[in-house]
């Protein structure tokens, strides 16, 4: 009958399946490889471009005018110059390395992650201090990202610095509160034009590194 039929086929195989030796493992992975690091790397930068407008509004409220007058354009100081400047020629930018444009932006992060560190600690306003507190979070996540693709790429990490450059010994931060605030300015200025760059940067880099690829792996079992 055909009831039986199918009771005999499926004890069938109910046995065979019962017997068959381990097979291989099917594992569908994603490697991790340059090309999804750069594009991470990308993708934070340009985050960090959007969540710096909205800080550095606030911030230069905070700073009162003239820093928050949209044509305040003041002449940078010598005390400025702590901070790691943006102002490269384009194309003696684009001239650089992949490894040398890396280490530069390594370097520059690392670096205004210090000075934005010590501005976290000086600020009035607890929600001042929660966006910036956030900000380096986000930037320390930019920084061990652009490590992650210097990594993938084989290029060795260049050293960061553990704080800000000190002046002479014995020297306030700032002679008065007025270059106290240009500096703050300055830091946000350049660190938006940082950020700007840098997006170009590893947008045309992820077009020179292929995507991750996606493979199927057979983890053999039982053989």
């Amino acid at each position: 009958s055909p009831t039986g039929d199918s009771w005999g086929i499926f004890t069938f195989l109910c046995a065979a399946l019962c017997n068959l030796p381990a097979l291989p493992a099917l594992n569908c992975s994603e490697e991790l490889g340059a090309g999804q690091s750069i594009q991470q790397t990308y993708d934070l930068t340009r985050y960090l471009e959007h969540q710096l407008r909205t800080l550095a509004g606030t911030y230069l409220n905070y700073l009162g005018p003239p820093f928050n007058e949209p044509d305040f354009n003041p002449p940078r100081l010598a005390r400025a110059e702590r901070v790691p400047s943006a102002t490269v020629d384009l194309d003696l930018w684009r001239g650089l390395t992949d490894n040398a444009r890396l280490a530069a932006n390594y370097r520059a992060y690392s670096r205004l992650l210090c000075y934005l560190r010590v501005l976290d600690g000086q600020v009035g306003t607890a929600e001042l201090r929660h966006r910036l507190a956030h900000f380096c979070a986000s930037l320390q996540g930019l920084v061990l990202s652009i490590g992650g693709v210097m990594s993938s790429l084989g290029y060795p990490l260049p050293a960061g610095p553990a704080a800000p450059p000190a002046g002479p010994p014995g020297a306030p931060a700032a002679p008065n509160d007025f270059l106290k605030k240009m500096d703050d300015f300055w830091l946000l200025k350049e660190l938006q034009t940082w950020l700007w760059r840098s997006a170009k940067d590893f947008n045309r880099l992820k077009k020179k590194v292929p995507p991750a690829v996606v493979t199927l792996r057979l983890e053999a079992r039982g053989f």
